[in-house]
């Protein structure tokens, strides 16, 4: 007898495309995934409008959605349109108060007003911004993959990152996180599956590791 497939979709985190999941590899026998690339904001368009039409792009009913980073914020958006199987987040956050002081004092100060997004669509900095500082050869791997250079979503990107407004976790929302990441700092994060070394770009990193986990997650 065929084994009932699975819809997977996932998020990217901010600018980046698909190849950030070329890593993922899901039992095809099993699961069939789908990349919900980065739509380009209104002008000002609030982040629940930007979600629900991310949302309408999921056709399978009762599917699995998995968010990266800030994909991973705008999944939790997104869950409020669907009826899931799995709502997973990878490398994100479940509420403003696990995000790190930097950006609550962005937030409060206003400084992600000052980050010069014409400036930085092809330099190092977007990526420093996305994954923290770390390696050279870290940055370049990385980059590879921040393909979303428009400044109109950069701008409402890192906005809505830095002014997300959940007060409390979702019920039911899964989290994958490394213990080394530097943007989303595990100290801040509660009720989280932990993978032991992983950083902001374990995607790229831990992919089997990581793909082993939404296996079992989902399998339960």
């Amino acid at each position: 007898m065929a084994l009932e497939m699975t819809h997977v979709y996932f998020i990217p985190g901010m600018a980046a495309g698909k190849e950030i999941f070329k890593n993922i590899k899901l039992p095809e026998d099993r699961f069939k995934t789908h990349i919900l690339e980065w739509l380009i904001p209104e002008k000002d368009e609030p982040i629940a409008l930007y979600a629900k039409r991310m949302a309408e792009r999921v056709k399978a009913p009762n599917s699995v959605l998995v968010g990266v980073s800030f994909g991973g914020v705008v999944a939790q958006e997104m869950a409020q349109y669907l009826t899931l199987k799995n709502l997973i987040i990878i490398s994100s956050v479940k509420s403003e108060k696990e995000l790190p002081t930097r950006m609550k004092f962005a937030r409060k100060t206003g400084a992600y007003k000052l980050i010069p997004t014409r400036l930085v669509l092809s330099a190092d900095d977007l990526t420093k911004f996305s994954i923290g500082p770390r390696s050279k050869k870290r940055l370049q791997l990385y980059q590879e993959f921040l393909h979303v250079r428009n400044k109109q979503y950069l701008d409402w990107a890192i906005k809505n990152m830095v002014k997300w407004q959940r007060k409390e976790p979702m019920e039911n929302v899964v989290h994958i996180h490394g213990d080394k990441d530097v943007v989303f700092p595990i100290k801040n994060i509660d009720d989280c599956v932990t993978l032991e070394g992983g950083t902001h770009i374990m995607l790229l990193n831990k992919g089997t590791k990581i793909s082993e986990k939404l296996v079992e997650i989902i399998s339960k």
